[in-house]
């Protein structure tokens, strides 16, 4: 199954990564055939900003100085999806858990994170599509964003119609 830009878009909800890993592994056939073990590789990823979500204030990405000019023309894009990390589940133990019972529900059979939006995953990346209120300087105002406060922000991408 597949689903186009559009259809993600209009769910309007946040969803844990299922695709964005490719973007960190490299490249990976090359890796195989000049017979390294890609699994043990490490790979670093220097978070870009962090979320202010603060109760009853406007929810914000703050772009630290050495990344602004990456939020040029960010103004004209309606959404933004946002890559962040699952900072407050870093643990070997959460890291180490595959399966669960999805949205917490016990009545629900155990599933492959992977086929779920768990915080608890191998790799603690998560994804949301936010809309875009505003950018000024290096604070985007957002729709709102299911991090905590001071979240680490690993990337953003546009999405969504450009504005004129």
């Amino acid at each position: 199954m597949s689903i186009s830009r559009r259809d993600f878009l209009g769910t309007g909800a946040g969803v844990a990564a299922c695709g964005a890993l490719g973007a960190l592994a490299g490249d990976l056939p090359a890796a195989e055939s000049a017979g390294e073990d890609y699994t043990k590789t490490v790979y670093k990823v220097y978070p870009v900003g962090k979320v202010h979500n603060k109760k009853g204030k406007p929810v914000q990405l703050e772009i630290f100085d050495k990344y602004l000019p990456a939020v040029d023309r960010l103004q004209y894009c309606s959404h933004v999806v946002v890559l962040w990390w699952f900072h407050k589940n870093d643990t070997p133990e959460k890291r180490s858990i595959l399966k669960v019972h999805p949205r917490g529900n016990k009545a629900n059979p155990l599933t492959g994170v992977f086929a779920t939006h768990s915080p608890v995953r191998p790799n603690l990346i998560a994804i949301t599509t936010c809309k875009v209120l505003s950018v000024e300087g290096g604070i985007v105002t957002i729709d709102g964003i299911d991090a905590f406060d001071d979240t680490p922000i690993l990337d953003l991408k546009s999405a969504g119609q450009r504005k004129s």
